[in-house]
């Protein structure tokens, strides 16, 4: 029987009617919303309305996650671009409807949500009402608060805006290679080629028709980003946060002290990514060491996996964690759950997506390489918090924060990498891991705190009065990248245009430290688990059923981690130190 590599819709709307069904429900269940306003003095109201939006969010989230997944298949479909057009929309009209409710609820007086968050009726509500009191500063008057609702669609469309130029409008350039192969370059099979070949010009070659859509449309997406950051500003403005950083890490209660030490303590070890890089280029035997070589091996491999091969990887990884870990492993890849490979039209990347009812999606790129078996672990791992937050907790308390999202993806890919070093290997092959694991945690450690000081002092620019236009944007990804790899990017300038290349930057604002904290979080569980400390597996599950049910730094503490510290940033240096060392080790041995 034929395997399916594509999303089974089916699963979700087994036809347009069933679709048109639910949003012509939503529309009933936002119109019943706007009943409760002026009611909510009352603790029965309160009660009612908040089981109201969990019915409501269910509806909205599938719908929602529905059309984004049509539209991600293809972004050149105007079919899903309409699809997602309205669940946009649909989810706007819910914001604008339910916007009274803080102010509202907030009028009952911090005793009184207090007093209701302990209550057993309260139970799946609780860490909303908590949180609404640590956030009250923040709820404006019902007038302001429905101004501040009418412009989210205006923010909404910043980000279409970027999805159109950098997707949809895209054009996939060919080039011929210096062995005369003809090859059209896409964000797909992009790292496949500076992976793969090995003269240095061919390298370049792919880098530069990747990049030149950046650089030919560059003001055009300057323009997005500045609306972006300008927007972002005024919510800063407009809702009295006292920073940037404040704006966006007050919600979920995040100290502003633990982004600046991740910046901070990243600065002071750059160095080692600096003498890796240097290890590369004499081993390479190259004269300039440039972005487009980072992914040139030390070991040369031809080896391909084939999905299913992937898949059976990581299973035998995961039987270390237990039966039922390993079964909710097998159900998130199952045939239906994932769309596999690239198609035209189809968004870049990898995630997992999903809803309450019906679990987890994942969304791949997938090519065969080495970091696509990883990739395959990494989304595996979301999708399994999504199963354990889900099974454990009701809607409101399912929905984990952005925080800790990656540390149960990171675990994974872990979790693989040992797995992989404990096999029988050659030494091409173990210089090849050594090398992988380098590299793999610098692009998820170092390359996001990059991304993440880039955007704190974009926006830090635009609040001194200075102009945000590609040349700001350029500069300053030129000045990071010497700080962070010590590479000169006036040698190769269309990479200054990588602030427009990362779709993150545009789609979730102040989102890619957390991949940083999160590395951290999860080198520091996978340790205390990989050494059988007693309670650490526990704890590690115990963190990802909790979903959102608590302040995003006291879940991360039930695995065990303190972020206030700087010790789980200090373990990845030691960690990539110790993998430095490693490599020349083996590197001697040839």
């Amino acid at each position: 029987m034929k395997q399916n590599y594509n999303w089974d819709f089916s699963r979700i709307y087994a036809n347009a009617e069933a679709y048109e069904k639910d949003y012509a429900k939503s529309l009933s269940l936002i119109e019943e919303i706007s009943s409760f306003n002026g009611k909510l003095n009352e603790e029965k109201n309160v009660l009612a309305l908040l089981k109201k939006l969990e019915e409501v969010d269910c509806y909205i989230s599938k719908i929602y996650t529905y059309s984004s997944m049509k539209y991600d298949q293809n972004q050149k479909n105007t079919d899903g671009q309409v699809l997602h057009g309205r669940a946009i929309d649909l989810y706007t009209k819910l914001i604008q409807n339910v916007s009274f409710a803080d102010t509202q609820i907030l009028a009952n007086g911090v005793d009184r949500l207090l007093e209701w968050a302990k209550k057993e009726s309260f139970k799946d509500y609780s860490y909303y009402l908590r949180n609404l009191v640590n956030n009250q500063a923040y709820v404006k008057s019902e007038k302001e608060e429905q101004l501040l609702a009418n412009f989210s669609p205006l923010r909404s469309n910043i980000t279409n805006l970027y999805d159109m130029a950098a997707v949809a409008d895209n054009k996939d350039l060919e080039v011929t290679f210096s062995d005369g192969e003809k090859s059209l370059v896409t964000h797909s099979n992009y790292v496949t080629f500076l992976e793969g070949k090995k003269n240095q010009d061919d390298r370049r070659l792919a880098f530069e028709a990747l990049y030149k859509t950046y650089k030919d449309h560059q003001n055009t997406y300057a323009g997005i980003y500045n609306c972006l950051i300008l927007s972002n500003i005024a919510i800063m403005k407009s809702r009295g946060y006292s920073s940037i950083l404040n704006t966006f890490l007050r919600s979920n209660d995040i100290p502003e002290s633990v982004y600046l030490s991740l910046l901070e303590t990243v600065h002071k070890n750059a160095k080692i990514v600096w003498d890796y890089y240097d290890l590369k280029k004499k081993q390479l035997g190259l004269k300039e060491f440039h972005t487009y070589d980072r992914f040139q091996k030390l070991a040369s491999t031809t080896k391909k996996y084939t999905y299913e091969e992937a898949k059976e990887l990581f299973f035998k990884a995961a039987e270390k964690i237990g039966p039922d870990f390993l079964n909710k492993a097998k159900t998130v890849l199952e045939e239906g759950r994932v769309d596999v490979y690239y198609t035209e039209g189809k968004r870049t990347g990898a995630y997992s997506t999903g809803f309450y009812d019906l679990g987890p999606y994942i969304l791949l790129n997938y090519n065969g390489s080495f970091n696509d078996v990883f990739t395959v672990a990494h989304e595996a791992g979301h999708s399994i918090h999504t199963m354990l937050a889900n099974e454990n907790n009701g809607v409101f308390n399912s929905q984990y924060t952005i925080f800790v999202a990656e540390i149960a993806s990171t675990f994974n890919e872990q979790l693989l990498q040992d797995y992989l070093m404990e096999q029988e290997l050659d030494h091409e092959t173990r210089l090849y891991m050594l090398q992988s694991a380098c590299d793999d945690l610098i692009a998820t450690f170092y390359r996001q705190t990059l991304f993440a000081d880039y955007e704190y002092q974009a926006h830090n620019l635009a609040l001194k009065g200075e102009v945000i236009n590609a040349t700001t944007l350029e500069n300053l990804m030129a000045k990071l990248y010497k700080e962070y790899y010590n590479i000169d990017l006036d040698k190769e300038p269309l990479k200054k245009e990588i602030w427009a290349y990362i779709p993150h930057l545009f789609h979730s604002p102040f989102y890619v430290y957390q991949y940083a904290t999160c590395f951290a979080c999860s080198l520091a569980i996978y340790d205390m688990v990989k050494s059988k400390k007693p309670g650490a597996l526990d704890n590690y599950l115990s963190m990802l059923k909790a979903g959102g049910s608590d302040f995003p730094m006291n879940i991360v503490k039930l695995g065990g981690v303190d972020l206030t510290t700087p010790a789980p940033f200090e373990a990845v240096f030691k960690r990539l130190s110790y993998l430095v060392e490693e490599l020349k080790k083996e590197l001697k041995r040839k």
